[in-house]
Order: structure tokens, then sequence, then C-alpha cells
């Protein structure tokens, strides 16, 4: 399974011309069965998404977002528990990468994913098991 962090779920919704290509790159993904998210995830996705934009474009309503969380809950998706924070605290300190951060990472290890699809984190960085691909970037 791969886990796939927030921003490709927001790129699936952007209407932005210059991210045309990430649009599709996330669809691609997301018509996949081999996919996990995390509550996190989810509620990531929802801020950003309805969070109203300075052109007044681009934002999703509340029932948009919802709709979509809901066809989300197709995959696996992990619950923040206490023994994911607890793995989160001591990833951060161990990778010096940021709380959230870790906690995607561990959200991932918790369901077994050894991959992270993710813009965000470090694209080819192995974090023990769990390996971050940037699924927008051709190499």
């Amino acid at each position: 399974m791969r886990f796939v962090d927030t921003n490709v779920l927001l790129y699936l919704v952007s209407t932005a011309a210059e991210e045309s290509t990430k649009q599709r790159i996330a669809a691609e993904i997301l018509e996949g069965d081999d996919l996990a998210l995390s509550v996190q995830v989810l509620q990531e996705f929802y801020a950003q998404a309805t969070r109203p934009r300075a052109s007044g474009k681009g934002s999703l309503t509340h029932a948009q977002a919802v709709q979509l969380i809901e066809s989300f809950l197709r995959f696996p998706v992990q619950e923040m528990t206490v023994a994911v924070l607890h793995a989160s605290l001591a990833a951060k300190q161990k990778y010096g990468i940021s709380l959230w951060d870790a906690s995607i990472l561990e959200a991932a290890r918790s369901l077994g994913c050894p991959t992270v699809l993710s813009e965000d984190l470090s694209g080819g960085q192995d974090y023990g098991t769990v390996r971050v691909v940037n699924p927008f970037r051709r190499e």
C-alpha cells in the first residue's frame, strides 16, 4: 500500500491552470486501490480545501469537502492513537522534522505502507521502513 499525503488530495481539487498537470497526476493516483490515508490527512484536506482564497475562487463548500472525504473513506484510514502520537514524537526528534510530518510517516508505518506519496516531505528520503516519493516530479 501507498500512503497519500494531503497535497495529493488538494491537487485533485485544484482549479489553478498552472497546476493542471499535478491535478491530472493526483486523479490518476486516486484511481488506485492500493492507497491509505490518515485522519490527520483528511482534516488537513478539509481545512485547506474550504479555506477562503484571496481571489475568492477555488474553495470547496463544506458539503463538497465532506462528500470528497466520504469518497476517500474507501481507503484504509489510520486514526490518531496514543501509540501513533508516541511514535510521531520519537520520529520528530530522530529525523528533525515537524510533528505533523512525523505523524504522516508514523500513520503510514502503522498501516504497513512502505511508501508515502508527498510533495512536502523530501522525495527519495528514507525514514526507516518508510520512503517518501514525490509523485509530481518526473525523474
